[in-house]
């Protein structure tokens, strides 16, 4: 993806996130979101932890070479896996948002910490590797996932808020590029889906319909392509 800057993407795509939550009351931060179980404090808090895990890997470079890419790093992660982990990480960080004295503290600590990570990739090599999650990852691959993970959260994100922005283009454009190639070469998606419904539909945010599966083919057994 030598096309495109990567943290461009990702300051456009964290920049995104925060033009959702900005200035919102507390009501509207306890609004539900489209992860199960979550409110939007409680996602916010999630990609937080993104956010603070970047700015880690990105200050501990790694020696390479990397073991995955920006696509073949979702398969270690397949949708529906472990079940049991999701359920644990999604109490905790309902638990860990509600230890705020307000919801708009999670907003406060996002406002500081994203762009710091921001900052740190825009300065990082983009010849290096980093580490995280027990994976090496080229520097321009890592801050694609984050990217692509981002987008995915900025459309959980505005389910029940909608005066809320869309993510930026560039930052879609990374996030559906790693969709295609989780998808492969030889799929195409429905050409009536835009890039929203289609990242909800290769994430398992919203079901396929019949037009869709007729679309897809054998194809639509892979969806979700990740979780």
């Amino acid at each position: 993806m030598t096309s495109i800057a990567q943290h461009e993407a990702l300051a456009q795509a964290y920049e995104g996130i925060t033009a959702v939550v900005a200035g919102r009351n507390d009501a509207d931060l306890q609004r539900p979101t489209r992860c199960r179980g979550w409110l939007v404090a409680d996602l916010l808090f999630h990609v937080l932890c993104d956010a603070q895990r970047a700015l880690v890997a990105l200050a501990s470079p790694a020696d390479g070479p990397p073991d995955v890419d920006d696509v073949s790093y979702w398969r270690t992660f397949p949708a529906g896996g472990d079940g049991d982990a999701a359920a644990r990480h999604a109490w905790w960080a309902r638990r860990s948002a509600a230890a705020f004295d307000r919801p708009g503290g999670v907003v406060r600590l996002w406002s500081d910490t994203a762009p710091a990570a921001v900052r740190s990739a825009t300065a990082a090599d983009p010849a290096g590797c980093v580490s995280t999650q027990g994976h090496v990852l080229r520097v321009p691959d890592f801050l694609a996932t984050l990217t692509t993970e981002a987008v995915i959260h900025h459309l959980d994100l505005v389910l029940d808020l909608p005066d809320a922005p869309s993510p930026g283009p560039l930052a879609c454009r990374v996030a559906v590029t790693t969709v295609d190639g989780l998808l492969s070469d030889d799929a195409v998606r429905p050409s009536d889906w835009d890039d929203a419904e289609y990242l909800l539909k290769a994430a398992g945010r919203e079901p396929l319909t019949d037009r869709d599966r007729a679309a897809l083919g054998e194809a639509a057994g892979w969806f979700p392509l990740l979780g």
